[in-house]
């Protein structure tokens, strides 16, 4: 009997209580079917004088599985599941509750033992619900858009050409918020549900095959994703890596082998990630590298086309990077490279040239300040020559044509925008022609036919959420598929302009300012700071941001500081930024905000700062490094001591943590443990003077709750009121739709408060 009848849903459905008390709770138990082990927790709620349960199945990665039907009288509880046809029924004695799981006709003993299930954090904390409601309620004015306008998910989403050109499928929105992917037959219009989105959140999907999508979940945001695998009228649903608490990833999807791909997880060693070629209709695995060094583990994977590993990147004495490369015919893996983590030498993909199968498209910075990309051969071990480059920005990455016996379609990088540089002949004239239609507008390439005779584009700006078309490569012609947001104006949003400065000490800071109407008419208005996560080789980009544009909607400036350390501006600025995170990092946003304020833009005297992971780390920083600057701060899944953020790492991030010594700060070092912990707001509290509001996914595996609860509970017993909004099933950051909204209601009402 297949697992997957144990995880199917039903409808909700309760029956009046007697006793309700002595059963209500958490019950687990464990199923033995035909030698395979299944746990499951059900949770009983006394909920109006009527008992409602709730079931998980923890190895199959769902929750929340609705029961139809809770019965509990005289001491027998039964539960059933009328559409899986599943039944229990048992008698409860103290804690345990003995009695026959019943399913198709099959009969298994299970006892169910109550536990006691607690929630991650100190949940006293938290502020009510009531609390958060007359903060929300401070946003008040005549606005033209709310925030569902910008934080709803669309009605339909995620767009996809099927390999073969057959099908079209889309994420679509139901009336419970669920995003189901469908799937729709081109020639025939014929539309069927695929995917059903349930009490996890699909992640991400994407085709195999025309008869086969993957699509993957987590649990509550604790980023131990699994890969699934349905056909595309939702049959033969498997999940490719049912294993508890392990993170499983895709690393390439086998063209020329159908019903393949190779996927990397650490199911071994929770620190350590190794690669397997998976069935994605059996789901039958193959390990095909082990990744033995704890110490010096692999930290890259390069597969050709046909699933051979050629080469990887291994992690050496901790903040250093090896590069092992086998050439054709040779019997294993020689050295090539050693050099520090942050020099590149990434494989882009292999030339596939058949008079020499040992050269790839490279990109490297071993040599240079800027990335840049290069032809490579592994051979020779030398250069073949200098593809692509750029004076002030890092190269980005390059397209190829599959059908085209890999040809180079285009080079790519990101300056003040994404810029594309055509190389073939086909893509001159298809960028031309996108060119004259769209104009001022972004394109971007998000998915072709195997036989690259349709490609699905998606057009945006900084106003413009986006919209999808189609383009048919023999007409030249394009044709309208769907406007994600068409309920924002493009007239009504608000322009984001690329800015940049001079730093105290002479660099260079890019950034990006989004100013409302009043500003454009030479008005000072208030100002969101909003200092970007990471923080090394992540920045801000130009394009639609709905955060920028809700502040705006409210009469608020955003800046965004692509500050020393940030991605794309070269190896030297990158780590010009190492050891100074909280000190030259903050220095960089302080020198954009005088920046600002010099231009006209910004009022003096209101100015907010808000950000998420690193970005709340700053909002606490600047709170503390700068009491009198900003008027208040909104701190999103953000460190508050560094010390109990190295200590809390997951496990796959442990054999990192000497390159992170080195980005932040050497916690052995006695000299730089002292500027940790004086960067550590939590060890700055009597400086945090301005209103500050908290926010925490609860389940958050990258910053641990702990994080925030710490600094919330320390303020509050220094007499500082902090509202702290914490959702029990996210992780680094809201996913969810209805918590999503809910944040940034409360976030409008904090700011009104303070900048109105």
């Amino acid at each position: 009997m297949r697992k997957v009848l144990f995880i199917l849903t039903a409808a909700l459905f309760t029956i009046n209580m007697i006793h309700a008390q002595s059963i209500a709770g958490a019950w687990k138990g464990t199923l033995d079917v035909q030698g395979a082990k299944i746990s499951l927790v059900f949770h009983i709620k006394n909920e109006n004088e009527k008992l409602v349960t709730t079931m998980d199945s923890p190895e199959q990665g769902a929750s929340g599985i609705p029961v139809d039907s809770t019965g509990f009288a005289d001491n027998k509880l039964s539960l059933a599941m009328k559409t899986a046809g599943i039944s229990y029924n048992g008698m409860l004695s103290g804690n345990t509750i003995t009695g026959d799981f019943k399913q198709a006709g099959m009969t298994i003993p299970l006892i169910l033992t109550k536990i006691v299930v607690t929630k991650p954090g100190d949940t006293t904390l938290p502020s009510s619900e009531a609390a958060l409601e007359e903060i929300r309620a401070q946003d008040k004015g005549n606005y033209k858009y709310k925030v569902e306008d910008y934080f709803a998910r669309p009605k339909s989403s995620q767009f996809q050409l099927s390999p073969g050109g057959k099908y079209l499928s889309y994420m679509e929105k139901d009336d419970a918020g669920k995003r189901h992917v469908y799937v729709k037959e081109i020639a025939t219009g014929k539309v069927n549900r695929a995917i059903e989105e349930k009490d996890e959140l699909i992640k991400g999907y994407g085709w195999i095959n025309d008869e086969r999508l993957v699509y993957a979940m987590d649990k509550g945001g604790n980023e131990n994703y699994h890969i699934y695998a349905a056909n595309v009228d939702g049959s033969n649903a498997l999940d490719l890596t049912p294993f508890e608490g392990v993170q499983a990833s895709i690393e390439r999807i086998l063209k020329d082998q159908k019903n393949y791909m190779i996927i990397s997880m650490n199911k071994d060693n929770k620190q350590i990630f190794e690669p397997y070629k998976v069935n994605v209709v059996t789901g039958q695995l193959e390990k095909l590298y082990e990744n033995k060094d704890v110490n010096n583990p692999i930290a890259g994977y390069d597969f050709d086309k046909d699933g051979h590993l050629r080469g990887f990147t291994k992690m050496f004495q901790g903040i250093k990077s090896q590069y092992f490369y086998k050439p054709s015919g040779a019997k294993d893996y020689e050295l090539y490279f050693t050099n520090n983590w942050d020099d590149n030498f990434n494989i882009l993909s292999f030339s596939y040239n058949p008079s020499n199968p040992d050269e790839a498209y490279v990109l490297t910075n071993l040599d240079s300040d800027k990335s840049r990309i290069i032809l490579y051969d592994f051979k020779k071990k030398e250069k073949v020559k200098e593809l692509f480059a750029n004076k002030d920005y890092d190269a980005g990455g390059l397209g190829l044509s599959r059908k085209r016996n890999y040809e180079i379609d285009y080079y790519s990088y990101e300056g003040e925008k994404e810029e594309v540089i055509p190389v073939s002949e086909l893509f001159k004239k298809m960028s031309a022609n996108l060119k004259k239609e769209f104009r001022a507008y972004q394109f971007v390439i998000t998915g072709k036919t195997d036989d690259e005779s349709k490609y699905l584009i998606y057009v945006t700006s900084d106003r413009l959420v986006g919209k999808y078309y189609i383009y048919d490569v023999a007409s030249g012609k394009t044709s309208f598929l769907y406007d994600l947001m068409p309920q924002l104006k493009e007239t009504d949003m608000a322009v984001m302009q690329p800015i940049s400065f001079k730093s105290r000490d002479g660099k260079t800071i890019h950034g990006y300012i989004t100013l409302p109407a009043p500003a454009l008419r030479g008005e000072k208005v208030p100002l969101v700071v909003n200092p970007h996560g990471g923080p090394q080789g992540v920045r801000d980009s130009w394009g639609f941001n709905p955060e920028a544009q809700l502040f705006a909607s409210r009469g608020y400036a955003t800046l965004q500081v692509n500050f020393r350390i940030s991605g794309g501006y070269g190896k030297d600025f990158l780590r010009a930024g190492f050891k100074q995170i909280g000190r030259k990092l903050m220095d960089d946003i302080e020198d954009g905000v005088q920046y600002v304020i010099k231009k006209g833009w910004a009022d003096p005297a209101k100015k907010a700062i808000y950000g998420g992971s690193h970005g709340g780390y700053a909002t606490l920083m600047g709170l503390v490094k700068t009491p009198d600057l900003f008027t208040c701060g909104v701190d999103y899944v953000g460190v508050s001591n560094i010390e109990t953020f190295f200590s809390s790492f997951p496990e796959y991030w442990k054999p990192y943590k000497e390159m992170v010594k080195q980005i932040w700060y050497d916690l052995d070092n006695p000299e730089e443990a002292k500027i940790a912990k004086e960067v550590s707001p939590f060890y700055q509290l009597d400086k945090i003077k301005k209103p500050l509001l908290v926010v925490q996914g609860a389940n958050d595996p990258r910053v641990n709750i702990h994080e925030s609860d710490q600094i919330v509970k320390a303020l509050r017993a220094k007499g500082f009121n902090v509202p702290y909004m914490v959702k029990y099933n996210e992780g680094h950051g809201f996913q969810r739709e209805e918590n999503r909204i809910g944040f940034y209601k409360t976030m409008l009402g904090f700011l009104a408060q303070y900048l109105k």
